[in-house]
């Protein structure tokens, strides 16, 4: 160990002590140091001097990646440019970094136009709507220098150039035939006094508020389509009234045995009824136009239809599946497969909307709006007009208030148009149960025993809405 220690270097001894004692993850160790002096004692002159001039090309290397890390970043566009110059730079030996800085803020400079907001703000002033408020905080735009004749500058208490015409334009539509008009007078004041409550929804895109009255303006327009012909009876030798309540009753237990949407009822109806517009039915094959119409309904309406063999026990065989099928196509052929019927479910929510979503005046408004499926005299008149006069006999009824502006608007008839369809209601009401499924069904408890409610009012008040003409006509009809 003593003789190992005299032949060493003092410098390399000290370097060999250090080392079992220094950190090897350690970067700010000294292992640089005893590199530089391993290096330093070799006696080759040869080795000495690569050593050098490798130690020199890292440290160059080094310095100009540094220098390059320290240089400000140059705009998009000129990156192209400043890559090229410099490595025209580096291949001359010429200093590749302190010149070129300069140069990068230049170019920034010069091309800093193409990125400035002005131009697209010039842009956005052109192209912005005659009645959007100008902004006095946007820059002028690109032609704002040139000078302008007197001719083209308005005064400064002259509004803009399109608002005349604006209020020109809704001038003769608003004010003056309010002044000449009393009844447009008191339309104006009815909207003013109606709320609006498709407000609140538009933070739910499942109520579709921003849609919700052109909605509803295309199903009144589409309900005049679908309308069936209201005294199809006449070219139907084999067919009565009566016979058609029967199997909308029957129809009726059905829908109830396979637990089908009250859309899916409204609408097999209307099948029925369009069918029989269209076509004459024996009497035999009545109930298979009726089986049809519920399974062509439940198709188009239910997320799970029941199968055709389902329809075909419930006419306790009847008809087997083939006639079913048949019959479909034949059906669906005669109505030109047009399925747009506007559901008087979608008028009767509408209205529940305005009435706060009372769940007793929307269960009576249900089972008074299926009223006019039993019975014939309600055909002639829209899904619209019937849900207003369920809604308007179920809030007498349950005595919720006057049919105010706001119940007017979003049902779409006043107290005066929904008169007819009310009077027929509660001429129903009065006459005896001739539709025992349909009684049934909403003399239940889930139902709010609506049937039995709605009768015990019309005993009462009977006389004071109807009067015995409509009664007697009934009966001849049904005769």
């Amino acid at each position: 160990m003593t003789s190992l220690d005299s032949s060493l270097t003092p410098l390399q001894a000290r370097s060999l002590r250090t080392r079992g004692t220094m950190n090897e993850n350690d970067e700010n160790g000294p292992s640089a140091r005893v590199t530089r002096a391993k290096a330093a004692a070799l006696t080759t002159d040869a080795s000495a001097a690569g050593a050098k001039k490798t130690m020199q090309t890292k440290r160059t290397t080094s310095t100009t990646t540094a220098t390059r890390a320290q240089r400000p970043r140059a705009a998009l566009g000129d990156v192209s440019n400043v890559n090229k110059t410099e490595g025209a730079e580096v291949k001359a030996g010429k200093k590749p970094v302190v010149a070129k800085a300069g140069l990068t803020s230049k170019a920034t400079v010069q091309t800093g136009g193409v990125q400035k907001i002005s131009s697209t703000n010039s842009s956005r002033t052109a192209t912005r709507p005659p009645l959007q408020p100008r902004d006095s905080n946007r820059k002028p735009a690109p032609n704002a220098h040139k000078r302008r004749s007197p001719k083209d500058i308005p005064p400064a208490d002259e509004p803009p150039r399109k608002k005349p015409e604006l209020e020109r334009k809704t001038r003769p539509i608003v004010e003056e035939p309010a002044v000449e008009d009393p009844e447009i007078n008191v339309k104006d004041a009815l909207n003013d006094a109606v709320q609006d409550l498709d407000t609140e929804d538009l933070d739910d895109p499942l109520m579709a508020a921003e849609y919700v009255v052109e909605i509803f303006e295309y199903l009144k327009d589409l309900e005049i389509i679908t309308l069936p012909n209201p005294d199809y009876i006449d070219h139907q030798p084999d067919l009565e009234w009566k016979m058609r309540g029967i199997l909308v009753d029957w129809l009726i237990e059905v829908h109830t045995r396979f637990r089908l949407l009250p859309e899916t009822l409204f609408l097999a109806v209307n099948i029925i009824d369009r069918f029989l517009s269209a076509e004459v039915v024996a009497l035999d094959r009545l109930q298979l136009v009726g089986v049809t119409a519920m399974f062509i309904a439940s198709k188009y309406e239910e997320v799970l239809s029941p199968h055709v063999a389902n329809f075909s026990h419930v006419a306790d065989e009847t008809f087997s599946d083939k006639e079913i099928l048949d019959a479909e196509r034949h059906v669906l052929a005669t109505l030109e497969y047009n399925m747009s019927f506007p559901n008087p479910m979608n008028f009767l929510r509408r209205i529940s909307k305005a009435d706060n979503y009372d769940i007793q005046t929307r269960t009576l408004g249900k089972y008074l709006m299926e009223i006019s499926l039993l019975d014939h005299r309600f055909m002639g008149f829209p899904q619209s007009h019937i849900s207003a006069a369920a809604m308007y006999l179920a809030r007498l009824i349950l005595e919720r208030g006057p049919w105010d502006a706001t119940l007017a608007h979003y049902a779409g008839y006043t107290e005066e148009e929904i008169d007819p369809v009310f009077q027929l209601m509660v001429d129903y009401l009065h006459r005896p149960v001739s539709h025992e499924a349909f009684f049934k069904k909403y003399a239940s408890k889930k139902f709010l025993k609506a049937s039995i409610l709605t009768r015990q009012w019309a005993k009462k008040y009977h006389h004071l809405y109807v009067d015995g003409s409509e009664q007697s006509s009934y009966a001849k009809d049904e005769q």
